[in-house]
């Protein structure tokens, strides 16, 4: 698993961790059941606390991205594809969000930002 740690961020190591194992299961690259590394190993490989692991693995227990069972590991939960559909919906409403509020911020009419939403959409498909 390929994760990159920024030690200049001021993202707490652990959140950073959780992200990039959610945007992994998200993006499909981590499959239902998939054994994830050991607590131990990972923070091995990531020069980093066993307990910043943990924390990381324990948040996205929390948020239904693994599955800890005792004795065996962590493993990617079964989510549902409503789940996920849901996941990367509310992250496209963020970015769509930013869009029209730096828009708004710049002086542009709320058509402008439709027609400029239409004319995207239009050179996309």
């Amino acid at each position: 698993m390929h994760i990159i740690i920024n030690n200049s961020s001021m993202q707490p190591i652990y959140e950073q961790v959780a992200e990039q194992i959610k945007a992994l299961i998200l993006a499909g690259e981590l499959l239902e059941e998939t054994m994830l590394p050991s607590v131990r190993s990972l923070s091995k490989e990531l020069k980093i606390s066993a307990l910043t692991v943990k924390k990381a693995y324990d948040c996205l227990e929390e948020e239904g991205h693994i599955v800890t069972v005792h004795g065996k590991g962590s493993f990617v939960a079964h989510t549902s594809r409503e789940l996920l559909k849901e996941e990367r919906q509310k992250e496209v409403e963020a970015d769509l969000e930013l869009a029209v509020k730096k828009g708004l911020h710049f002086g542009m009419s709320r058509q402008e930002l439709q027609d400029l939403f239409k004319l995207i959409m239009e050179d996309t498909l």
